[in-house]
């Protein structure tokens, strides 16, 4: 036999307390012994739960609801519009109903020809009125806006990659860090093991969950869109997620999405940027005057970054009462998305935004004009404005 150990006397009390209301109370300790099995189980469940991959813990949420509505910020482009598309995937997966809205209008060429080419199914809101019955899931924005009544909407979940402090009911995942939204479901689609290419077009296994070459295609150009051909704002999951999405592509339809036709009004507003432009230590602001497209104002501040010794651009035009923005940087000292922010902060009813490379905004002429609690702004004063958010000293 061993030494003896002695017992502390503490230890010795504490193990004679506990024996005795064993013994006195044998159905409290008894009922304890439950409860703590009871809260292990319930850790055990929640963990499990929050390990699940992201993508599989949507396709959780999507299953409690009979339908939803999944609806695109105003004017979708092609990120927002892929996004979409795959929650109408995923859904269909889920045996729940998905209908696909919007405000706003599909004007930009290569917008137009997304919705063509892919087939896709896209309704137009003026109200709220107009919005499906379903759950709310707001995908490439994370709060209602461009329709009477959107400050009403509840969202019950938002996928998004854009600054904002929006979130969903049951579920939200916003990643400012990625350069597209798209790459967010091409990570859903691949962690939980969706089968991509041959198998996809032969429709797969029995146990395998297959990627239309649509939904494939119109993710990957997605992604490309908003990072501009992978060259701009692009994080790890951009290149992950065109990896994996690669093999499901149809390269003839991506073509025809990625170069559509393109109208002599857009031409022509390029050139106008151009030739308008006013150029201060690196900085161009153009203003296009009245347009008819307005899309063609962030085409048009594209073309105008290209231009040698330019590094940040803001381009505005006219339509339909308001001023649309668009600014492109690729000066580290000039965040877009804060720039254009500050310059509209002042004037009621403005709006603009975006990330440190593009941003975007509009507000009503009336309003930069004086109507309402400001005091107004002239046209060059607004330039003015424009230069000095670029240059910091706004």
């Amino acid at each position: 036999m061993g030494p003896m150990v002695a017992v502390p006397d503490g230890v010795r009390g504490a193990s004679d307390a506990v024996s005795s209301l064993a013994a006195d109370r044998p159905l409290v300790v008894a009922g304890a012994a439950v409860v703590l099995v009871v809260l292990l189980a319930v850790g055990v469940v929640a963990l499990r739960r929050y390990l699940r991959p992201t993508g599989q813990r949507f396709v959780n949420f999507l299953r409690d609801h009979e339908a939803v509505t999944v609806l695109m910020h105003p004017n979708p482009d092609p990120d927002a519009m892929s996004c979409a598309l795959a929650v109408e995937q995923l859904a269909e997966s889920s045996d729940t109903d998905a209908t696909l809205q919007y405000p706003g209008q599909i004007r930009h060429q290569e917008n137009r020809a997304f919705e063509t080419v892919l087939d896709a199914d896209f309704e137009q809101v003026d109200n709220a009125g107009d919005l499906d019955d379903g759950a709310v899931v707001l995908v490439d924005h994370n709060e209602p806006r461009g329709f009477s009544g959107a400050e009403g909407v509840d969202p019950v979940a938002v996928v998004d990659h854009h600054p904002g402090g929006g979130e969903g009911r049951e579920f939200t995942d916003v990643r400012t860090d990625n350069g597209a939204c798209a790459s967010i479901f091409a990570e859903y689609f691949r962690e939980m093991g969706w089968a991509l290419g041959d198998a996809a077009e032969n429709g797969g296994t029995t146990e395998e969950r297959t990627l239309p070459s649509a939904v494939a295609t119109g993710l990957l150009y997605g992604i490309q869109s908003d990072t501009s051909q992978l060259t701009k704002g692009c994080s790890p999951s951009e290149f992950d997620g065109a990896r994996y999405l690669y093999e499901g592509v149809d390269e003839d339809r991506l073509d025809r999405v990625a170069n559509p036709e393109v109208g002599a009004e857009v031409l022509e507003i390029k050139a106008a940027a151009i030739t308008g432009r006013e150029v201060r230590n690196a900085f161009a602001v153009s203003d296009v005057g009245t347009i008819s497209n307005v899309d063609a104002v962030p085409q048009a501040a594209d073309e105008l970054l290209r231009l040698e010794g330019v590094t940040a651009v803001v381009v505005l035009g006219d339509a339909d009462g308001q001023i649309h923005l668009s600014g492109r940087s690729r000066d580290d000292r000039v965040h877009m998305g804060k720039t254009l922010s500050a310059v509209v902060e002042d004037v009621p009813l403005g709006g603009a935004g975006g990330h440190a490379r593009m941003g975007g905004g509009q507000l009503s002429i009336e309003h930069m004009n004086g109507l309402g609690p400001g005091d107004g702004l002239t046209r060059e004063e607004f330039h003015e404005r424009l230069f000095e958010a670029m240059s910091g000293e706004l």
